[in-house]
């Protein structure tokens, strides 16, 4: 399992969700960071969830 990392923003710049979680690949984290933004109802809001490796896996403004 890797970690990966999500994060969401309010428009002045605001951090509202910086959270870690679990994921056995990239695939996975990308389903798994839309369903926590979606559970947060944070899908509109500007977010982008990144892998290990700093790859960008989700990226919303």
């Amino acid at each position: 399992m890797k970690t990966y990392k999500l994060t969401a923003f309010e428009a002045n710049g605001e951090k509202i969700l910086d959270e870690a979680f679990q994921a056995e690949n990239d695939e996975a984290a990308k389903k798994q960071g839309e369903h926590l933004l979606a559970e947060k109802n944070l899908l509109e809001k500007t977010h982008r969830c990144t892998s290990p490796a700093g790859k960008l896996l989700l990226f919303h403004s």
